[in-house]
């Protein structure tokens, strides 16, 4: 089965590269594609986080893993890539929950998103408190460290 999908927007930032750190002071526009009228974003300032789905299209389709070492890492486990959040992930989709700042007509800024600058929005979602956990969050050791620079 194909599944073909249009982007719904666009990341505007300073962001060029698909580098994994340091992603704390980048402040991204969001903007809407052509087709989707603004209404889209109609109250969408009555939340303070959306989840941001995105398609990684710098990631070429050679480049996608199954399996391997989070970044490289000796010091990290053979990791599957659903046990890891790399982007070279078989449909190449990204996912991050992100800050809302500011909606302006066809544009929303939002912090805490880690694309780069062009790449392509595939839906915006906002957050309910009730789609959340529901209670404890685990996850490997690893990703402590692997994380202690990214934001």
């Amino acid at each position: 089965m194909e599944i073909r999908l249009t982007p719904v927007a666009t990341v505007i930032n300073s962001r060029k590269s698909a580098t994994d750190d340091y992603w704390a002071d980048i402040t991204s526009e969001i903007e809407l594609a052509d087709p989707i009228p603004a209404e889209a974003f109609d109250h969408i300032s009555d939340f303070s986080h959306l989840e941001i789905i995105y398609f990684f299209d710098k990631a070429g389709s050679d480049d996608i893993v199954f399996s391997g070492r989070p970044r490289g890492n000796p010091n990290y486990p053979e990791v599957g890539i659903f046990g890891q959040r790399k982007k070279d992930r078989p449909n190449r989709i990204g996912l991050c929950t992100v800050e809302l700042l500011e909606h302006k007509g066809r544009t929303i800024k939002v912090k805490h998103l880690d694309a780069i600058n062009g790449t392509p929005v595939l839906d915006i979602k906002p957050v309910f408190r009730e789609f959340q956990p529901q209670g404890e969050i685990k996850q490997a050791a690893w990703v402590a460290d692997l994380m202690k620079n990214y934001w």
